[in-house]
């Protein structure tokens, strides 16, 4: 069986959607398969990231829906092999009730090591829908208040909901700016007033992001990679020390 894990934010910009991408390409280069759902109908953006916008046909309304089977609304990652993503509904009226995603997600994790669920910002009937088959969760935030302080409110909601696994990544790091406002006095208060555990850090990277809107999973040396690529390690078990 796979591991089903949803990707979520207190706000909207922190990031979320580059992060499953470049999550998901760190898991493939450790040898699994990996499936990405978008779950923000209305407002998909990762088949723009993994370059497969033109050659939809199908999305998982689609599927739910009975006008195609779940394969057909899977696509693959061209960059990268066995890195593919089932995409949203292009619009809101077409969102998935949390009963149909986890009778889907119980079906396709069969073929997946791992299925990341990318979720809507804040946490609304899409939030619900998103997170009803996750057995862990990620919260991504940036280094500021605005963006920590829907963290707790996520996190209450997550284990509302029977999903205890879960772990912080502060996204978009930039040191400099971050010293330079003096809002929080180091990395470590950050972390206490999201309340979450660290699972870690994704430096402010213009290169991997560029890749991104191009529709190209980062690869390479890239800092930002160089982050997904431990993240995915803790995922995938092995005891990575935290770089603060």
């Amino acid at each position: 069986m796979g591991k089903v894990a949803v990707i979520t934010s207190g706000k909207g910009g922190t990031g979320k959607s580059t992060l499953a991408a470049g999550l998901g390409a760190a898991l493939v280069r450790r040898g699994n398969r990996v499936l990405i759902i978008d779950c923000d109908a209305g407002m998909r953006g990762v088949d723009l990231m993994l370059g497969v916008s033109g050659k939809l046909v199908f999305d998982i309304a689609d599927v739910v829906r009975g006008n195609c089977s779940p394969e057909n609304a899977i696509y693959p990652c061209g960059t990268v092999p066995e890195l593919y993503i089932l995409p949203a509904p292009q619009s809101v009226r077409d969102e998935i009730s949390p009963y149909i995603m986890r009778q889907l997600v119980y079906v396709l994790e069969k073929y997946y090591d791992y299925i990341l669920i990318d979720c809507p910002a804040g946490i609304g009937t899409g939030f619900e829908s998103a997170a009803a088959a996750a057995g862990c969760a990620v919260i991504v935030a940036n280094a500021e208040p605005l963006s920590l302080r829907g963290c707790d409110k996520v996190r209450q909601r997550l284990m509302s909901m029977n999903v205890s696994e879960i772990r912080l990544v502060i996204n978009r790091f930039n040191e400099k700016k971050f010293r330079k406002t003096g809002v929080f006095p180091d990395l470590d208060s950050v972390i206490d007033k999201a309340g979450v555990r660290l699972l870690g850090i994704v430096p402010e990277d213009n290169i991997a992001a560029a890749e991104t809107q191009k529709g190209r999973p980062p690869e390479g040396k890239m800092r930002a990679v160089y982050a997904f690529d431990r993240i995915a390690a803790r995922i995938d078990g092995v005891e990575v020390p935290l770089e603060i």
